[in-house]
């Protein structure tokens, strides 16, 4: 019996080690009528969570030439990750195209004065409780908005939307999904994108710590959560396999269609 209970241990923990380390990109096409008919269609590489992991070829692959940009949601990495890995991760995202980033709790584990020289270097935009625009065709706007981590930094969401173009289309970056308790009607913000809590990581008969990353309408405003791509404390995952995300962003009537990219 004792046999079996340690072959059924290896096995479980060999299946949450691949979990961990899933390379999988799930593509999402968002709707939204408030989104200007002429702005077009935006394509947002979106990746959470890295801690420790590298990047693979795999993931870069998946989204060489399906994205106009990239947004790093916090937790780029932790104490103990060497700068030269964080500089190669950095590298591989560059190659999908530019690069956004917020802070998340774990970014300010390590240097972050060297951290921030680094993604400077490289030309990564760091999104600190302000905004920038992206612009469509004609004069039509899309304002991304980042936020400081909400335990760690200093958050600062009125800043953000402040900062944005007045009546655009908004779209908040947060590590944290419960940035979400501070939006009101008011700030017009119709999409948040975040990670931060892993899914759960190891989710016992589908029960965790956090919920499972997913889509959700709140209010006025779609929540989109990560799962993450990499592990804190133990590389281990079950029931919440790690995630990357290919997400566009349509100029219609509000609906969510999403399936799983190879």
């Amino acid at each position: 019996m004792l046999v079996v209970i340690i072959i059924f241990a290896c096995i479980l923990i060999y299946y949450m080690f691949k979990e961990a380390h899933a390379d999988r990109t799930l593509t999402h096409n968002l709707n939204f009528q408030e989104l200007p008919i002429d702005f077009g269609e935006l394509s947002i590489f979106f990746i959470s969570d890295i801690h420790k992991r590298r990047v693979s070829d795999t993931i870069i692959e998946n989204a060489k030439g399906k994205a106009d940009f990239v947004i790093i949601g916090g937790d780029l990495a932790e104490k103990g990750v060497r700068l030269n890995q964080i500089k190669e991760n950095l590298e591989l995202l560059n190659q999908i195209g530019p690069i956004y980033f917020v802070w998340g709790n774990n970014d300010y584990e390590i240097n972050t004065v060297e951290l921030r020289a680094l993604m400077n270097r490289l030309g990564v935009t760091i999104l600190e409780n302000t905004a920038v625009s992206l612009k469509g065709y004609k004069q039509s706007q899309v304002a991304l908005l980042g936020v400081d981590d909400l335990t760690v930094g200093q958050c600062d969401l009125e800043g953000a939307v402040s900062s944005s173009v007045e009546s655009s289309f908004r779209v908040l970056v947060s590590h944290n999904p419960e940035v979400i308790d501070m939006v009101t009607a008011e700030h017009q913000i119709q999409l948040i994108l975040s990670g931060h809590t892993h899914g759960g990581q190891i989710r016992i008969f589908g029960f965790g710590p956090y919920e499972k990353g997913g889509i959700k309408k709140v209010g006025n405003t779609l929540l989109f959560v990560s799962n993450g791509y990499g592990t804190t404390t133990l590389p281990l995952r079950l029931g919440a396999k790690a995630e990357t995300h290919l997400i566009t962003i349509n100029p219609s009537r509000s609906r969510v269609n999403d399936k799983i990219g190879k």
